[in-house]
């Protein structure tokens, strides 16, 4: 029996260590980090251009009640998606404006993977 107790005992600590330590270290405990798919996106010296490019072709902006942030996922109808010309690099998302900030999107997943504004 006390074999048991000290068995568990043990297991107990083994298994809380590793959330202590996470604890420690500053990292969210309970919450799974936001992994998006890395693909070539505008480049940075391209951005200004892009941005000036967004304004011109009078894109529509879209609405959503949530923060866009990477990550996030946009509603399935309601938003289009544009593609990204060429000029700007070559890259496998499409474009949008949403709550006023044009936005990188994976088009099959419909998720964020880069707010330009």
């Amino acid at each position: 029996m006390r074999n048991r107790i000290l068995a568990l005992a043990a297991l107990g600590a083994a298994l809380g260590s590793p959330i202590a330590a996470s604890a420690q270290s500053g990292l969210t405990v309970g919450r799974a980090p936001v992994v998006v798919d890395s693909g070539p996106t505008i480049a940075v010296e391209q951005r200004p251009a892009f941005r000036e490019y967004v304004v011109e072709q009078r894109v529509p902006a879209f609405r959503v009640p949530d923060r866009v942030v990477v990550g996030a996922t946009l509603p399935e109808s309601g938003v289009t998606y544009y593609d990204v010309p060429q000029r700007f690099g070559p890259t496998t998302y499409r474009y949008t404006v949403v709550n006023g900030a044009t936005v990188l999107v994976e088009p099959r997943s419909r998720r964020v993977v880069e707010v330009m504004d």
